[in-house]
């Protein structure tokens, strides 16, 4: 694990000043807390401190001397409802992939002292604030992040490289980039090099469940489930046999963006038992999911598909709905003799059948001119 690199550091401030500027919006949330109490405001403030502040502090103590960190973490305690000795050892236990429990040390006692005497003044002083304000602000925060931490790891640890994200959340979008280095101070993970650009999402980590209705998502919904296998391969072979009912002599054929569930190479493989199949795309882990799916002489390739300057020989090009070329360009001038494109239901560019109509999908059938001939 690589050492933290020290940047400026003060007589107070043990790694940089900036670090001044969380110790400030703790005592902003502190105020906001006091002045306009409510369960969105509790739940956002604690969920938003737990990944940033919090978290920076966890991994770096911002100040030089023991005793300053102490307070700071018994004051971050009190503002957060949980004792920050615990969510620490948690925090770091998950870093190193063990499951061990927590260590009921003297600051954890201190500290959920510290939070019992909170909630005990709240409730003395303002009992159905407490019911029915506070405990389900605190209870609503704490679910936000543990979507956060879920959605963070769920396919393997995930970036974010959004700027606004990035902005509120002071880096924390790197998270591939902080597993390799937790102990690298917040303002210098967006100057790492991005270790894996596969493993990154469009989405911050507490929206990442929309992804499960993206066409990615709905494809890792159908490899959880066997009986959707099923139904996604009949309707595919339903769809891709009536294509080429009439001309079933393709030696090769190139299929692109295969990975997840492979559904049309698994189908020409019963179609063209005796074709040279390969299965072309561009993010590796999606070939990894793809491979058990696949026959033994399918090929796979890892790569981007570019029909401007491909040179292949396929006598068959499959290319799936999420195709991110240019498709108007592929219907345009095909790239191969024969080219399924398989697009949404109301896209009748050349001759097709419906896939599906609960998938709302359809696949066309584009087709090379024959070459004039000379003279």
């Amino acid at each position: 694990m690589a050492s933290a690199v020290r940047l400026t550091s003060t007589r107070v401030l043990r790694y940089s000043p900036w670090d001044a500027l969380f110790v400030a919006l703790s005592g902003v949330h502190a105020a906001v807390l006091l002045t306009v109490p409510s369960i969105p405001v509790i739940a956002v403030g604690l969920w938003w401190n737990a990944n940033t502040i919090a978290h920076n502090f966890i991994h770096l103590p911002f100040f030089t001397t023991p005793a300053l960190n102490r307070a700071y973490a018994g004051a971050l305690t009190m503002l957060l409802g949980f004792p920050m000795s615990v969510w620490r050892q948690r925090h770091l236990l998950h870093h190193a992939g063990s499951d061990r429990p927590v260590r009921l040390t003297r600051e954890v006692w201190i500290e959920t002292g510290l939070v019992l005497a909170v909630w005990t003044t709240i409730g003395a002083l303002a009992p159905w604030f407490f019911v029915t304000t506070y405990l389900p602000g605190w209870l609503l925060g704490l679910g936000l992040c543990h979507v956060q931490g879920h959605y963070e790891h769920a396919r393997g640890t995930t970036s974010h490289y959004g700027w606004l994200y990035n902005l509120v959340f002071f880096n924390d979008g790197y998270h591939v980039e902080h597993h390799a280095r937790p102990r690298e101070h917040w303002t210098r993970l967006r100057r790492l090099p991005r270790l894996d650009r596969d493993a990154a999402s469009r989405w911050p980590p507490v929206l990442r469940w929309l992804e499960l209705f993206t066409l990615e998502g709905l494809e890792r919904l159908v490899l959880r489930s066997r009986r959707l296998q099923q139904i996604v391969v009949r309707a595919h072979a339903r769809a891709i046999g009536r294509l080429l009912r009439d001309d079933r002599r393709a030696a090769r054929v190139l299929v692109v963006g295969g990975g997840l569930f492979p559904r049309s190479a698994i189908v020409l493989r019963q179609l063209l038992p005796d074709a040279e199949i390969t299965v072309v795309d561009a993010n590796a882990r999606h070939l990894e999911l793809a491979r058990p799916f696949l026959d033994e002489r399918v090929r796979v390739a890892h790569g981007t598909f570019d029909p401007a300057r491909w040179r292949g020989d396929a006598d068959l090009l499959v290319l799936p709905l999420s195709y991110s070329g240019d498709r108007q360009e592929v219907y345009a001038s095909p790239p191969a003799p024969r080219v399924i494109v398989h697009d949404w239901i109301w896209s009748r560019r050349a001759p097709g059948v419906v896939v599906s109509w609960w998938l709302l999908k359809r696949a066309n059938l584009v087709e090379r001119p024959p070459a004039s001939g000379a003279g």
